[in-house]
């Protein structure tokens, strides 16, 4: 492996954190609800059964690891993907368990 290819100890840790923050059942669940549309915190916990303070909890931890952003309207805030990456990384991980 020459030197351009390796990453570095930080991106490395990133990524292990980012993985983390993926392989959460909660979290991977709130990520599949948003994956076409965004909803409201109500929205997501009645999908997924659970309460909204729990979803609120976990939605919290996956803006922080922007995987999620958040939209105001009024009173009501919408989460959605942060970008076509994550979409990306889901449809790819639901197309490669489906190959199997």
């Amino acid at each position: 492996m020459n030197q351009q290819s390796r990453l570095s100890e930080d991106t490395i840790i990133q990524a292990t954190d980012f993985f983390k923050v993926m392989g959460d059942n909660t979290r991977l669940k709130i990520l599949l609800c948003l994956i076409h549309q965004e909803l409201c915190v109500n929205d997501i916990a009645e999908v997924i059964n659970m309460s909204q303070s729990s979803v609120s909890h976990q939605l919290k931890t996956l803006r922080i690891s922007k995987l999620v952003k958040a939209r105001r309207d009024g009173k009501m805030i919408y989460y959605s993907l942060d970008d076509d990456h994550v979409t990306t990384i889901l449809d790819m991980t639901i197309e490669h368990l489906r190959e199997k």
